[in-house]
């Protein structure tokens, strides 16, 4: 699907989305298979290869109604349950315009420019310059900003900031990213279930076959009676070690596409947030300049990662930028240089960073030699006894001579300057 303009993209993104959302769907009944392998393994240890195949797909094809139901109970619980569980991790509250009169008319001039319902806002008590949206139907979005930002940040920068989570909530964004996330915890748990499955799996050499680690005590006493069919056994008995390693290779598969689809749902959509951000409010200058101050000030503590997924900057970058959910804010920049005619300011510091700097300058130890010290003034001081002549004027040569007394020279009121003159204000002319 070709595309060409602001709106196309988003059309091409939702249409290549909802594929990758029913792919990382089908992935579950991968996991789902690949548990009835195991699970073959341990009832039966002695079969073939293709016998164990045959067996699990028959297995897959009677669970997956059940498989089903239980996928889309996890997502139902999770549709009625989700902001419940984010505000529980991230400690965010409900605010009213009493509360936040400067965020609440930002967000309100936005949505009546647009003619989008309002979410609810929420703050989040931290120092880490960051904000998220969430919701899966207009009844539950809601965008949650940290503290930090709120003091960091200017208003064309927070309204920019708050742009950004609308084109998410208006792009739909935000319910594919939940669902996503869902998904991928789903596959997540079920996959490392079976994985532990697997862990708990022991060769039982007497029988030539798997057997869980809390029955291999008991049949290994057995063992000893049929030594005489083990070596028939044998040859059999390297079907299921095969259809073992195929088992934990799916597990390991589906989380790891579970992953790569989750981070390709992100990524693409951060550009796209950037961009209808700009459309909003016609400023790309503050929406760079937010990028850049966010800019390595966004780690949640306390965050899981399926919620630094959804905001606007997410620092941990994972192994080589392999798993990293954004794009770097370098590139983000870019693009809204090149294709908003932005422009770029480099990193930028905080006044909090610089106050720091300075609090710590203040505090080293002075080095060096002290600065002399001044010398007392005022009326009584003591004077300076030497008397430092200074050149006559050339103009009238018959002009008296005068000295500074104290580096002070006054005229006096024939035109002489003070060489008769002691000092102080009660001194003898």
């Amino acid at each position: 699907m070709a595309a060409y303009g602001l709106y196309t993209h988003i059309a091409s993104n939702k249409f290549r989305s909802m594929l990758l959302l029913a792919g990382l769907f089908l992935l579950i009944y991968v996991l789902v298979y690949a548990g009835a392998l195991l699970a073959e393994v341990v009832i039966n240890g002695n079969g073939t290869v293709q016998y164990y195949l045959a067996a699990a797909l028959n297995d897959l094809i009677k669970a997956l109604p059940f498989a089903t139901i239980g996928a889309v109970a996890w997502i139902v619980i999770a549709y009625f349950f989700h902001q419940t569980i984010i505000d529980a991790v991230t400690g965010g509250g409900d605010v009213t315009r009493q509360q936040q009169p400067r965020l609440y008319n930002l967000l309100e001039n936005l949505c009546i420019s647009r003619g989008i319902p309002m979410p609810k806002l929420k703050i989040m008590d931290s120092n880490a310059l960051n904000a998220f949206a969430t919701g899966l139907n207009p009844r539950q979005y809601s965008i949650t900003v940290t503290s930090g930002l709120l003091r960091a940040l200017d208003d064309h920068e927070i309204e920019s900031v708050l742009g950004h989570e609308l084109t998410h909530i208006r792009n739909g964004d935000v319910q594919l990213m939940v669902v996503a996330v869902i998904i991928a915890g789903a596959v997540g748990f079920f996959g490392e279930l079976f994985f532990r499955m697997f862990t708990n799996l022991s060769w039982n050499s007497g029988g030539g076959g798997w057997s869980s680690s809390s029955s291999s005590s008991s049949s290994s006493s057995s063992s000893s009676s049929s030594s005489s069919s083990s070596s028939d056994r044998k040859s059999s008995g390297g079907g299921a070690v095969v259809i073992v390693i195929v088992a934990v290779v799916l597990i390991l598969l589906a989380w790891l596409l579970s992953q790569v689809v989750k981070l390709a749902l992100s990524r693409s959509r951060e550009l796209l947030a950037d961009a209808g951000s700009v459309e909003l409010t016609k400023n790309p200058d503050a929406m760079i300049s937010a990028l850049r101050k966010i800019e390595g000030r966004g780690e949640l503590p306390g965050a899981t990662s399926a919620v630094m997924e959804l905001c606007v900057d997410n620092p941990r970058e994972g192994f080589a930028d392999l798993f990293a959910t954004h794009p770097s804010v370098e590139s983000r920049v870019r693009a809204l240089v090149q294709y908003g005619g932005g422009h770029d300011p480099g990193p930028l510091a905080l006044p909090t960073d610089s106050a720091n700097v300075t609090d710590d300058r203040d505090t080293e130890p002075r080095q060096g030699p002290a600065p002399p010290q001044l010398p007392p003034a005022g009326p009584w001081s003591p004077r300076s006894e030497q008397v430092t002549p200074v050149p006559q004027a050339a103009s009238d040569p018959s002009a008296p001579n005068t000295a500074d007394i104290d580096g002070d020279s006054a005229p006096g009121a024939n035109g002489a300057r003070g060489s008769d003159r002691v000092g102080g204000p009660w001194g003898r002319r």
